[in-house]
């Protein structure tokens, strides 16, 4: 007879082979091979409440290897999750709960969004450091209320993305020893053998990155596996690999090969498998002894989460001052206050650049939140980052809420999206703002699982200067306002800067400050109120406008100054400042039409940077003064008279598009 764990992994073998044959689609291959590490995973070893999955202490798990969706949502259903036998028939249908790459928020147990590949072993690097910096910090000699372990499961193809690197070496660095990463290493990718382009030694790299390394070389023997994890958990000071020897696609025509990756087994092929494996259920079905295996995890899921509550009541009975502190990081009420105080409105006066309000404005939230996490890529000085007197993070002070996250931006972005859903910190990085192109994808990642992650990206636009093209951004902006749910503020001065801290604070959404190296003209004109509506009237004039000049960041000065020079010939001018497209788009159809009416078709859009995003603003008989080209190396004056940004050139285009629209009637 065989054991629940034989059953288990006979169940997600076959499970998930009968969720890609029902949408024709998928990976069986990987589901296939690697399915005895799974339930040993999410059956004997891992922390887990599958009646809860949200339960805040259990034990995390990141399948990086997210094209491997269908053998998580098998093993999630085998252990007493949320998912029914429905649900999996539905895989990668509209609107089921198992889509083809796990989203978080979607399905019960899926604690990551994954698909990119390398991404989720940065995610998990970035829940573990979250576990060791609130353990550091609220735990107690008598009570450990933060206490559980990241798990993720990569392939070959992660290993061999460059942001696997990043993360490994960074997670060396900070001795993260709760975090275990299981490389499942079956020696084939889509267009066969990793021999032709990988042959480099994975656990020798990471060795010398300052991990625990083991090697099994067989994904069937559960018990060296479990062997494996306890060896791992015996190793505090290092995180873990464990490298798994596994045959993709085990069971079905074409295992060990790159014929079984990607594609259904097809009818004979499922038919073949089962046979293989003994199985005679019908499909969808599982083992008696499967389903009364759930009802027992879901009963003792519930009986541990009970243990960390009655642990969290002590917890509340003799350390009260912590515990208001702890559950204050859960619940996010700090956020709130910090966005709706005035003190965040309070930062030096006279013309600067934004980089250095945002750092008076960050230490202000610093000072109100006490939980603010993060840090720069090697840049804080430069960003103007760095929050005087905040404690850095290191092994020797796990409770430092700073980080030096090095010259990784890619990775940068990913840990920060996997602390944010860890729950309990604030996630912030930050780097200068043409290098965010290292990190779109994390950055669209945050956006895609509506991760409040704060990216703050300075040095935003020729005004760099001297460092020449090559750190000159042109075209990010546009690439970032046209990420969906990535909200992206360039600031004009310090009431712009504080707002979009306030709006980032509140936001279920990824937000990107962009911040100028350059000083900024201090007109005293913007208020907090209107500033949260992403655009706004920043100066008037009497009546209908003649023309309307839009800008925003360093270029909105410019637009004051064309407006008072155009006002002292008569010409009627209204300035708007734009600091978040995505939040003025979010405002009412009649706020909108008075800020930019239809009827004043003479416009024209001011900004040291592509104007793509620009066109909807300026419409057909508008113009725009940006960049359309590369920058060149030059003092950043030199550079703006150059590429047409002065009060004169915007009084100029001004004067042309009113003209155009009289001639037109």
């Amino acid at each position: 007879m065989l054991s629940y764990m034989d059953e288990i992994i006979r169940s997600v073998r076959v499970l998930s082979a009968e969720e890609v044959e029902s949408a024709r689609s998928g990976h069986p291959g990987t589901p296939l091979g690697i399915a005895p590490v799974a339930a040993a995973l999410f059956a004997d070893v891992m922390k887990i409440s599958p009646s809860d999955p949200s339960f805040f202490d259990r034990d995390r798990f990141v399948l990086s290897s997210g094209h491997a969706s269908a053998m998580l949502y098998a093993v999630l259903h085998c252990v007493g999750y949320d998912i029914s036998a429905s649900d999996l028939k539905n895989f990668r249908q509209y609107e089921s709960i198992t889509p083809g790459h796990p989203e978080v928020g979607l399905t019960p147990g899926v604690d990551c969004s994954t698909g990119p590949l390398g991404q989720g072993v940065a995610n998990a690097v970035g829940m573990a450091l979250a576990e060791k910096v609130l353990s550091a910090r609220f735990n107690k000699p008598d009570c450990s209320i933060v206490s559980h372990y990241t798990f993720a499961l990569c392939g070959d193809g992660c290993m061999q993305e460059g942001i696997e690197n990043e993360a490994a070496s960074i997670a060396g660095t900070m001795k993260l020893g709760k975090l275990i990463l299981i490389y499942d290493s079956n020696g084939i990718t889509i267009e066969g053998g990793t021999q032709l382009a990988f042959t480099e030694d994975v656990a020798a790299r990471h060795r010398a990155l300052g991990w625990h390394v083991q090697e099994l070389e067989d994904a069937e023997d559960v018990v060296a596996f479990e062997r494996a994890v306890d060896a791992a958990k015996a190793e505090s000071e290092k995180p873990s690999l464990i490298i798994v020897k596994s045959t993709i696609g085990y069971g079905a025509p074409g295992s060990g090969t790159s014929a079984v990756h990607g594609a259904p087994l097809g009818p004979e092929g499922l038919k073949i498998l089962k046979d293989n494996l003994g199985w005679k259920l019908s499909p969808f079905e599982t083992p008696l002894i499967v389903r009364k295996y759930a009802e027992l995890k879901r009963r003792d899921g519930r009986e541990t989460q009970r243990q960390w509550e009655r642990l969290l009541a002590y917890y509340k009975e003799h350390y009260p001052e912590d515990y208001v502190k702890f559950t204050a990081c859960l619940d996010g009420s700090s956020k709130a206050a910090a966005a709706e105080s005035d003190e965040l409105m309070q930062f030096s006066g006279g013309d600067m650049a934004t980089r250095n309000l945002c750092v008076e404005i960050l230490a202000k939230v610093d000072a109100m939140l006490p939980n603010l996490f993060g840090g720069s890529a090697d840049l804080s000085p430069s960003n103007c980052t760095a929050v005087k007197g905040k404690a850095y993070y290191s092994p020797q002070t796990p409770e430092g809420l700073a980080v030096h996250f090095g010259v990784r931006e890619h990775a940068m972005a990913a840990i920060s999206n996997g602390v944010a859903l860890h729950g309990g910190l604030v996630p912030f990085c930050s780097t200068f703002f043409v290098f965010s192109d290292y990190m779109k994808y994390g950055m669209r990642m945050s956006a895609l699982m509506k991760l409040p992650v704060i990216y703050i990206l300075s040095h935003d636009s020729i005004g760099v200067g001297e460092d020449g093209p090559t750190h000159q951004p042109v075209e990010q902006l546009a690439g970032l306002r046209a990420m969906p749910g990535m909200y992206v503020y360039r600031p004009c001065d310090g009431v712009e800067t504080a707002a979009a801290f306030a709006r980032a604070l509140t936001a279920q959404s990824p937000t990107a400050i962009v911040t100028s190296r350059q000083k900024l003209v201090a007109h005293g004109l913007s208020t907090k109120q209107a500033a949260l509506k992403g655009g706004y009237v920043l100066k008037d004039c009497e009546g209908t406008p003649d023309v309307i000049l839009m800008a925003s960041g360093s270029e909105v000065g410019l637009c004051l100054a064309a407006q008072k020079e155009l006002a002292s010939e008569g010409t009627k001018v209204r300035v708007v400042s734009m600091p978040c497209m995505d939040v003025f788009e979010e405002q009412s159809p009649e706020y909108r039409e008075s800020v930019l009416p239809r009827a004043v078709r003479a416009r024209v859009a001011v900004e040291a940077a592509s104007g793509i995003s620009w066109g909807r603003y300026v419409g057909l008989d508008g113009a725009y003064i940006c960049m359309d080209e590369f920058g060149l190396s030059a003092p950043a004056g030199k550079l703006f008279e150059r590429y047409g940004f002065t009060a004169g050139n915007v009084v100029a285009a001004a004067k042309s598009v009113i003209d155009k629209n009289k001639q037109r009637g």
